[in-house]
């Protein structure tokens, strides 16, 4: 394959999991370290972030990632970002979901443990009162490009599954991402690095793979390549100087979802890197855009 450099921002390694706490803060209470699933006997973990005042019976789900790695900095990173005390503000609850590190998990694992989050979600949301069939998704980055996998590739439950969560689908009704990689295939006019992406397309490495096995496996994992139906909305949220995630990735999501029919916005951020200083003010407009497509909309189907 052509190659053309690809990289994300330099994360820690997967760091060890502690009990289940809880944390507070002005706008929220935090339940840390919740385990929604196992694999292979090993548990995936996520945060719950509470509002204190005027809960509104949804839920965003956040898929925390940077580099494909998944370890608690970016929940962190997320916190400094404001995106939880925002989020919380408007009243949603806010289900951290961290789906793995790529030194154990391949982009198409790391998916579906995307999925088995989402399925969680739904199985609890009598216990957080929250309506499961109008979610949002967001993330930034590598958790962007997870989320945006789920929410073009969504899965029906399946009723007669022996584990409980799979009877649960993947619906999500809305999805808001910020600068994320959509199409491993063309990145800027070539493919990308398979020297970068190569762990996250098999569990160690490219040697092993043939060019059209390599091929198929960033098909897979390009969401602009797999857009079918009629997609839910999207906001896609980019700075027009990320040296990371080129604008053009984010662009050629929006085209493919509207070409499938879909309502799709892209907002560019003037001088953005990736990510950038002023985030919290596109955190805020990412809020304010969740409320016309979950709020308003579900106030709507309830009056029916």
């Amino acid at each position: 394959m052509k190659i053309i450099r690809f990289a994300f921002l330099v994360s820690t390694l997967l760091a060890s999991a502690a009990p289940a706490t809880f944390a507070q803060s002005p706008a929220y209470n935090q339940i840390t370290n919740l385990v929604y699933a196992e694999v292979h006997g090993t548990g995936l973990l996520l945060d719950v972030f509470t509002p204190k005042e005027k809960p509104n019976g949804l839920a965003i789900v956040d898929v925390v990632s940077g580099s494909y790695y998944s370890d608690r900095n970016k929940i962190r990173d997320h916190t400094t970002a404001q995106l939880y005390r925002i989020f919380c503000s408007h009243g949603y609850t806010v289900f951290a979901i961290r789906p793995g590190s790529k030194t154990r998990y391949t982009g198409a694992e790391m998916e579906t443990h995307v999925k088995l989050g989402i399925r969680y979600v739904k199985q609890h949301a009598v216990d957080y009162h929250i309506n499961p069939n109008r979610l949002g998704i967001t993330g930034a980055s590598a958790g962007g490009h997870l989320a945006t996998l789920a929410a073009v590739t969504q899965e029906d439950g399946q009723p007669d599954a022996k584990n409980a969560l799979l009877t649960f689908d993947t619906k999500i009704t809305a999805a808001g991402i910020f600068f994320p990689p959509t199409d491993l295939l063309d990145w800027n006019g070539k493919p990308a690095n398979v020297a970068i992406i190569g762990d996250l397309l098999f569990l160690g490495g490219v040697k092993a793979h043939s060019e059209e096995e390599i091929k198929e496996s960033a098909r897979l994992l390009s969401p602009a390549l797999l857009v079918k139906g009629t997609p839910i909305p999207f906001l896609l949220i980019h700075g027009d100087a990320d040296p990371l995630v080129p604008l053009q990735q984010s662009k050629k999501m929006i085209e493919a979802l509207k070409a499938a029919g879909g309502s799709a916005e892209l907002i560019v951020k003037a001088g953005g890197g990736h990510p950038w200083l002023t985030l919290p003010e596109e955190v805020e407009v990412m809020a304010k855009w969740f409320d016309k497509q979950l709020v308003e909309t579900n106030a709507a189907a309830e009056k029916k």
